[in-house]
C-alpha cells in the first residue's frame, strides 16, 4: 500500500523537475512513511533514479540518446510484502519499463512462476515486480490477469508510453490532469496540487453532483480540469503526440442470466446450467446448494490470500454479518488467534460493541474495542485534508477514529465492505421492491397510494421516522422506478435542489454545458441504471449500487480513512470472483421476504452467533442531529452564515439560514444537509480560499 505521483509530457510540454516531484510525494508521505523514490526519463536523453536499490542508492543519469517526450514517477511507501527489496520505482531486466504502483496484487505467488517459465527473470519477492513484468509480456491485457487492489503508472521507454490502471471495484484511487500536452497523475487530488501553476477553479457540475449525492462521483472532481480514472479502466498517454485514450477493461456480470453466463476461466468458479435450471422459488432446492457451496469456497479463497503479508494484521469487527463471516474464515485459515478490532460510542443507539464481543467470543479471536467520545470539532480538519473534496458521509468519521486506532497495533486489517451491495443487504433495496410491486396494481389502486392527500399527514420531524419514511416512500410513487431511487438516495432531492441553489448558479448549469436540456445530477445514477440491463428492479439496483456507491461512497471513505492513519485495508467481498458469482446469483436467494443477504446468513450460518443472523442492520454513524443543536451548533452557525461563507454565489442564503434555523429550533432534522454544506465550506477554506493544500 503506497502513494503514487508523476507525470508525462511531450517534448514541446514542459516537464515536471525533480523538486515538483519531491513535493508531490511529500503531500501523500501518509500513504506510505516507510521508503520513497522516483525515476525520470527525459527527452533530451537522459534518465535518472533515486531511492531504488535496482540502479543505486543515489542519482545516477544515463544518455540514451534523444527521444521523444518524457516521464516521471514519483513513489512512497507502505512496506506490507518483501519489506527488504520492494523499493519502488521498480523495472523489468532491461529498464525499458518502470512501474510505480498502490496497492496489492494477491495472486502475485501464482503469476510469479508462470511469468518465469515464459522467460522472465525476478530480482524480488514482491508483487510489484510481478506487474512490470505481466505488462511486458501481455501488455494493457495484463490488468486481467491481476487480482487485488491497484493503482499504477508504468512508464514505456520504447513505445514512449505512460500507462495507468485502476482495479476492478475502484479500491485504489487515481487522479489525473491533462493540459498543454502533459499529464499529471496521483493517488490523491492535493498531491497534484503541489505543481506549480495548478489551477483551483471549482467545477460547477461537480457541485451539483455533490449536493445531490454527498461525494463527487468519477470521472468529475470538485475542482475543473482534474479527472478521476473510473474503476475497471485503464489509461494511456502518448509523449510523442500528446495522446490520451481511456479504456474500460472489466464489469460485472449483472446484465446477464445466469443461464447466458459464459463458462468461467477458473474451474474452481464455474457455474453449470443445471444450476440455473434447478433452481426454485424458495431457493432450498439443490440448485441454492450449489451457489452455497461455490460462496463458501471463493469467498474462503478470497479472504485466505489477503492473509499474505509479511507484517501484523488483523480484521475490522462490528458485529455485523459481513464483518462476522470475514473475521470468522480469517479464524479459520489461522493457527493463531486473529486480532479483533472496534469501536464503541457513549450513545447507545450508535454501540455496536455487544455485538463486535460476542462475535469475537464465538470465533475466539483476540479483541480490542475502542471507547471514544467522537469530536467533529477535532476530527473535521483531517477529514477535510485527507479527503481532498468535499465528502458527506458522516460515517467517515468513526471510520477514522477505528483506523487510528487500529493502526497502534496492525498494519492490515480486512473488512466486511461490500456485502451489502453485492448481497441486497440494504433496506432501501426492500423499499425499491414494494415499489415495483405497486407499480404492477391497476390504476385506480396505484393512484389512491400516490394522493397527494397522504403527504399532509402530521409526521415527526426525525427524518428516519417511520410516518415520515411512508410518506417519502408514497410522494415517490408517481416516478420512474430509476428516478425515484435517485431520489431516495439523494441528500438534495430534485424537490429541494432548486431551492437550495442561486438564481446565477442555476443559471450556469443550465448555460454552461452543450445540451439544451438543464443538467441532471441525477444522470450519475440513471446512466448506470442504463448499463445495468437486469429486468429485476432489485438486481438492477444492486448493480447501480456496486457501480456508484460502492466505489464513490463506501471505498473511498475506507480508504482516505485508513491510509490517514498508514493502515492497509482490504476487503474479500471485493475479490472479483466474488463479485462475479454475487452478480450472477438469482435475486431470491439475496431477497426473500423481508430479510436480504439470505444467501450470506444460510451459508455461513456457523460462524455467525444467532443473535447477529437476526439483528437489524446498524449504521455506523455519528449522532448529527443532536451535535448540531449542542456541541456544533456554534461552529454550524459561524461557518454556514458567516458572511463570505453566503456570499459565494453557490447556494442561496435565505435557504441556508432556513435549514439552520429548522435544525436548531428542533422543527426538522436537516442533519445530513447541514453536514454536507459545512463540509463543502470548509473544504473550500482550505483548497480554494487556501494559498497551498
Amino acid at each position: 500500500m503506497c502513494g503514487i505521483a508523476g507525470g508525462s509530457w511531450t517534448s514541446q510540454a514542459e516537464p515536471l523537475d525533480e523538486a515538483v516531484l519531491q513535493r508531490m510525494t511529500q503531500a501523500i508521505i501518509h500513504r506510505g512513511p516507510d521508503d520513497s523514490g522516483t525515476r525520470f526519463s527525459t527527452s533530451d536523453g537522459t534518465t535518472a533514479t533515486t531511492g531504488s536499490d535496482q540502479i543505486s542508492d543515489g542519482l545516477r543519469v544515463t544518455p540514451t540518446g534523444h527521444r521523444a517526450g518524457g516521464a516521471a514517477l514519483g513513489f512512497r511507501r507502505l512496506a506490507i510484502i518483501d519489506l527488504s527489496g520492494g523499493h519502488q520505482p521498480m523495472s523489468n531486466e532491461d529498464g525499458s519499463a518502470w512501474i510505480a504502483f498502490n496497492g496489492e496484487v494477491y495472486n502475485y505467488r501464482e503469476l510469479k512462476p508462470q511469468l518465469e517459465s515464459l522467460g522472465h527473470r525476478f530480482r524480488t519477492a514482491s508483487d510489484t515486480e510481478c506487474i512490470v513484468h505481466a505488462y511486458e509480456q501481455w501488455g494493457r491485457d495484463c490488468v486481467t490477469r491481476l487480482r487485488g487492489m491497484f493503482a499504477f503508472a508504468i512508464w514505456d521507454d520504447r513505445q514512449r508510453t505512460l500507462f495507468l490502471a485502476r482495479d476492478r471495484m475502484g479500491q485504489k484511487p487515481l487522479v489525473y490532469r491533462l493540459h498543454q500536452g502533459r499529464l499529471t497523475f496521483a493517488s490523491e487530488l492535493k498531491s497534484l496540487l503541489q505543481v506549480p501553476g495548478a489551477p483551483r477553479d471549482v467545477d460547477p457540475f461537480a457541485v451539483a453532483d455533490f449536493v445531490t449525492l454527498q461525494y463527487v462521483p468519477h470521472p468529475r472532481t470538485m475542482l475543473r480540469g482534474y479527472s478521476k480514472l473510473p474503476p475497471a479502466h485503464w489509461a494511456e498517454f502518448n509523449a510523442a503526440t500528446g495522446d490520451l485514450s481511456i479504456r474500460r477493461y472489466w464489469e460485472a456480470p449483472f446484465q446477464r442470466p445466469p443461464s447466458q453466463e459464459p463458462a468461467s476461466q477458473h474451474p474452481t468458479y464455474e457455474l453449470t446450467s443445471s444450476v440455473d435450471r434447478s433452481e426454485s422459488a424458495d431457493g432450498t432446492n439443490s440448485g441454492a446448494v450449489d451457489w452455497k457451496s461455490r460462496l463458501r469456497t471463493t469467498l474462503e479463497e478470497a479472504v485466505g490470500i489477503r492473509m499474505r503479508c509479511d507484517v501484523p494484521f488483523g480484521a475490522f469487527l462490528s458485529g455485523g454479518v459481513d464483518s462476522t463471516i470475514i473475521t470468522g474464515l480469517m479464524q479459520r485459515q489461522s493457527a493463531q488467534k486473529i486480532r479483533t478490532f472496534s469501536i464503541g460510542f457513549s450513545e447507545k443507539k450508535f454501540d455496536e460493541r455487544s455485538y463486535a464481543r460476542e462475535a469475537a467470543a464465538t470465533l475466539g479471536t483476540d479483541h480490542h474495542e475502542f471507547v471514544v467520545d467522537p469530536s467533529a470539532v477535532e476530527m473535521l480538519p483531517k477529514l477535510v485534508w485527507h479527503y481532498d473534496e468535499p465528502f458527506a458521509d458522516s460515517s467517515a468519521i468513526p471510520t477514522m477514529y477505528l483506523s487510528q486506532l487500529t493502526r497502534q497495533h496492525v498494519t492490515v486489517a480486512l473488512t466486511g465492505d461490500g456485502g451489502d451491495e453485492l448481497f441486497a443487504g440494504y433496506d432501501r433495496y426492500l423499499a425499491v421492491d414494494l415499489a415495483s410491486r405497486i407499480d404492477r396494481l391497476p390504476g385506480l389502486l396505484r393512484a389512491a397510494l400516490t394522493s397527494p392527500a397522504w403527504q399532509r399527514l402530521p409526521a415527526s420531524v426525525q427524518q428516519k421516522s417511520r410516518l415520515r419514511q411512508i410518506k417519502r416512500f408514497l410522494a415517490a410513487l408517481g416516478q420512474s422506478p430509476e428516478r425515484r431511487y435517485a431520489n431516495w438516495i439523494s441528500i438534495f432531492d430534485d424537490a429541494r435542489r432548486p431551492g437550495l441553489f442561486s438564481r446565477d448558479f442555476a443559471h450556469s448549469l443550465a448555460t454552461g454545458q452543450s445540451s439544451p436540456t438543464p443538467y441532471d445530477p441525477a444522470s450519475f445514477i440513471l446512466d448506470a441504471y442504463g448499463r445495468c440491463s437486469e429486468r429485476d428492479v432489485v438486481q438492477r439496483t444492486t448493480c447501480v449500487d456496486v457501480e456508484t456507491y460502492l466505489p464513490c461512497d463506501i471505498l473511498t471513505k475506507v480508504d482516505i480513512a485508513s491510509m490517514a492513519f498508514s493502515l492497509e485495508c482490504r476487503s474479500p467481498f471485493m475479490d472479483h470472483h466474488v463479485v462475479e458469482l454475487a452478480a450472477r446469483m438469482p435475486r431470491n436467494l439475496k431477497l426473500r421476504g423481508r430479510r436480504g443477504k439470505r444467501i450470506l446468513i444460510e451459508t455461513f450460518a456457523d460462524l455467525l452467533p444467532a443473535s447477529i443472523q437476526t439483528r437489524r442492520k446498524m449504521g455506523f454513524g455519528v449522532p448529527l442531529d443532536h451535535w448540531f443543536r449542542t456541541s456544533l451548533r456554534g461552529l454550524l452557525t459561524d461557518t454556514l452564515l458567516d458572511r463570505k461563507s453566503l456570499s459565494r454565489g453557490y447556494f442561496e442564503p435565505a435557504s441556508v439560514r432556513r435549514l439552520v434555523e429548522e435544525h436548531t429550533s428542533s422543527r426538522w432534522d436537516h442533519s445530513a444537509r447541514l453536514w454536507l454544506l459545512l463540509v463543502f465550506e470548509l473544504w473550500h477554506q482550505r483548497f480554494v480560499d487556501g494559498s497551498s493544500a
